[in-house]
């Protein structure tokens, strides 16, 4: 899993230099075009946007990236990067440890029918996720009685839903940074278009414009990046959510075996 995480951080920077590259290319088309329309007359929007060459979306995007200041877009593109890189690896965590719970109960009820708790055991050791892992830590205690059973039950289960809900708390930390982000650059742009109606000495749109610009395309990159990794984020809790369900419905069946199996 780490050799993963390596090489999509190389991946990562590899296209992020790629794209910073390909973006200056195209504002340089941009500007190109800007110069073909200018003197066109500025209430004729046809004349105005016939010249304009169509623009892919991506290249659109590389664009508003370097437009937006490569400092702060740079930071709301990596925040958007770690948080995605957690959120994809607490998914394949969560898919890895998900089991067929109905399966595994008649294996263990029968593993205790044929060679009782040590059958049992190898049972829970040759299964993967956090509801065998309960199951093992539960029958390893079975010789001192189905209430300490249950009490280790309910212990361990904090346990893995703990571990379950590992880095959580950095998803959420970047799903708050990424607009924070934004509104700073926001309130950075406002401050470049008023130092620059101070220089000039006029409020042209021309003047205001480029600091506008930085403010807003700044924000709405933020907001982007929060509600994708929020869409992540409560996918992840939908997940912990299922497997919480399912270990505490196993937990109760597994002390009903055992109650039944210690009474024969």
């Amino acid at each position: 899993m780490k050799k993963f995480f390596v090489f999509l951080a190389a991946m990562t920077l590899s296209v992020f230099t790629a794209n910073i590259a390909f973006a200056q290319d195209a504002q340089a088309q941009e500007q190109a075009a800007t110069e073909t329309v200018a003197a066109a007359p500025a209430n004729d929007l046809a004349a105005l946007t016939a010249g304009a060459p169509e623009v892919p979306l991506t290249q659109a995007l590389k664009t508003k990236f370097i437009e937006g200041g490569a400092g702060f877009m740079s930071l709301i593109i990596i925040c958007l990067i770690i948080g995605l890189a957690l959120a994809i690896e607490r998914i394949l965590y969560l898919t890895f440890s998900k089991t067929n719970t109905k399966k595994l109960i008649e294996k263990v009820e029968a593993a205790l029918a044929e060679g009782g708790i040590e059958k049992a055991k190898d049972v829970c050791r040759e299964t993967r996720g956090p509801v065998a892992s309960i199951f093992y830590q539960g029958l390893l205690r079975y010789d001192q009685g189905v209430d300490v059973v249950e009490k280790t039950i309910v212990s361990y289960g904090s346990v893995q839903m703990s571990e379950m809900e590992n880095g959580l708390s950095w998803i959420s930390l970047f799903i708050a940074i990424a607009p924070s982000l934004g509104f700073l650059g926001t309130v950075i742009g406002m401050i470049q278009a008023f130092d620059a109606i101070q220089a000039a000495g006029d409020i042209s749109p021309n003047v205001v414009a480029g600091g506008m610009k930085v403010a807003l395309i700044t924000t709405v990159a933020g907001l982007i990046v929060a509600m994708i990794l929020q869409v992540f984020y409560n996918y992840i809790l939908a997940k912990i959510d299922g497997l919480t369900i399912d270990m505490e419905d196993s937990s109760i069946s597994l002390v009903d075996i055992l109650t039944k199996y210690n009474a024969k």
